[in-house]
């Protein structure tokens, strides 16, 4: 369908003998918040690294934005894409400073070295980072700040290009409840916003989904359990499976909380 914004037919990854990816079918459309869920090892990586351009499939069709795996050049296709991770985190010089980390997505580099940007370009990451509630802090070096004010940075450079995908590996790791928290609220703020880009958001924990989310795809050992609206997927049998222990699974004003059958 025309609205689908990325596409994935049988899909497989297969490294040193090792399926990473299995026969995946998946569609995002336009306006849809996905979370993908599953535990390590479930694939939940590797999908986004296709999902970006990043990786080429051993088999089957991916069809991003338009394009076709194969037909493209993936490097291009990149730029259309806005990622974090805490892979990208970890590549960010600790002195950079924290409008420098995001306005250099313009030119789809890390750390900021002979390359000039214009006005436009400075004024567009200082508002971002307004936006997640860093105005205060442009001039602060990435290294200085805490792991909550990270993630929020990285979200801002994911959003410089305007991109028109946005890939969001697990977002919310590593922070304490305050910065989760946080960062939730500012995740479910994007989520309602129509002008926002299609999200996806990789998770190990149902706690993370953001309100908002539209739809769930559960992983299990680099296979689909399930996908579709979200309410009809993280349900305590879905959750269960893909886990491999007895879940009980909870909705409560659109957040999830999951815990295990005790006894």
């Amino acid at each position: 369908m025309s609205d689908a914004v990325l596409s994935l037919t049988g899909v497989a990854v297969v490294r040193d003998r090792a399926t990473l990816l299995a026969d995946v079918d998946w569609t995002v459309r336009e306006g849809e918040r996905w979370v993908v869920l599953g535990p390590n090892g479930a694939g939940k990586t590797t999908l986004m690294q296709v999902a970006s351009a990043s990786l080429f499939p051993t088999r089957g069709r991916v069809e991003l934005l338009g394009e076709v795996f194969g037909t493209v050049d993936l490097g291009e296709l990149r730029t259309r894409v806005g990622i974090s991770s805490a892979a990208l985190g970890d590549r960010v010089p600790a002195h950079e400073r924290a409008l420098d980390v995001v306005v250099t997505a313009s030119y789809g580099v890390l750390g900021r070295w002979q390359e000039s940007y214009d006005a436009d370009d400075t004024a567009r990451a200082a508002e971002l980072l307004a936006r997640v509630g860093l105005r205060a802090f442009a001039d602060r070096r990435f290294g200085t700040l805490s792991e909550g004010e990270r993630k929020r940075v990285l979200l801002a450079r994911a959003l410089m290009t305007d991109p028109e995908l946005l890939l969001l590996d697990e977002p919310a790791a590593g922070l304490d409840l305050g910065a989760r928290e946080a960062l939730l609220r500012l995740l479910t703020r994007l989520a309602a916003d129509p002008g926002s880009p299609p999200t996806v958001l990789v998770t190990h924990h149902p706690e993370e989904v953001p309100v908002g989310t539209t739809h769930a795809l559960l992983l299990s050992r680099g296979r689909t359990v399930a996908a579709g609206p979200v309410n009809d997927v993280l349900t305590g049998p879905l959750l269960s499976r893909a886990f491999g222990l007895p879940l009980v699974v909870e909705e409560r004003e659109g957040r999830f909380t999951a815990r295990a059958v005790l006894g």
